[in-house]
């Protein structure tokens, strides 16, 4: 396993490829293998989620906001922003926290990633933003 100092400088940078818009940039973190699945939905290859996230909001910003080691998991904790002004959106901001639980390979990428987020709570924020 990777010493923690990797790990959260490895989170940071992370964060930062969301920022990015580039959906390949934030897929360099991971395996090319490995997926992510989100709210227990599917495994998908994450620069299929990427680029629905970044399509739907063009000004994506994702924060770090801790990294947790539990054994051989490492939890990212994050917060995501971004407007709705995508194809068919909505035009409302949304602020939203989760984490991804990411099982990490050999060579520090993210092989495997489970992420979760509160849906109903994402959802009532495309409706009325995150102000309402």
């Amino acid at each position: 396993m990777l010493d923690d100092h990797t790990v959260r400088e490895f989170a940071r940078r992370y964060a930062e490829a969301w920022g990015t818009h580039d959906p390949a940039e934030v897929a360099s973190f991971y395996a090319p293998a490995a997926t992510i699945s989100v709210n227990g939905g599917p495994p998908k290859a994450i620069s299929d989620v990427a680029s629905g996230f970044i399509s739907a909001f063009p000004d994506i910003q994702v924060f770090g906001d801790d990294v947790v080691f539990k054994g051989e998991v490492v939890e990212f904790h994050w917060t995501f922003t971004g407007t709705n002004t995508g194809p068919g959106g909505t035009g409302s901001s949304v602020r939203i926290a989760g984490f991804e639980q990411w099982i990490l390979d050999e060579n520090g990428l993210v092989a495997e990633s489970k992420g979760f987020y509160d849906q109903a709570e994402y959802e009532r924020q495309l409706a009325l933003g995150s102000e309402a």
